[in-house]
């Protein structure tokens, strides 16, 4: 079963999003802030049970932001840093050039719909 971590200080996001992986027959693992995703994803590895398919992860999180999740696990893993979809209540299409929302591929602007959703899950982990 394909496994993935979402990623918000929002309770109702995390679990709308939780509700809706179940139901596409994933095995889901939560964190509220940015210290705690770090965490998971590094006890995390690219073989076994402890793989992460995919990441949702908000921009704006407590503690550590999602920008700097990305940077800080690209460095070491960036196979794993590529399977993460990036959510944020910010203006994708005004992104600064340099910024992560400019340069990273999966970035998902609030509110998002669920299909397309899973068009970008889709895209990470074809399987599903």
């Amino acid at each position: 079963m394909p496994r993935v971590l979402i990623v918000d200080d929002e309770p109702g996001i995390r679990f709308a999003l939780k509700r809706w992986f179940e139901r596409q027959h994933w095995t889901v693992e939560e964190a509220a802030d940015g210290a705690q995703a770090l965490e998971l994803l590094r006890a995390s590895n690219d073989e076994g049970e402890s793989r992460l398919d995919v990441v949702v992860c908000d921009l704006h999180l407590p503690q550590m932001a999602g920008d700097e999740i990305v940077r800080e696990i690209g460095e070491t893993r960036p196979e794993l840093a590529a399977r993460v979809i990036l959510t944020t209540g910010d203006a994708v299409h005004d992104a600064t050039p340099g910024s992560v929302l400019a340069q990273h591929k999966h970035v998902l602007q609030k509110p998002f719909d669920l299909g397309t959703l899973r068009e970008v899950v889709h895209l990470i982990h074809p399987i599903n």
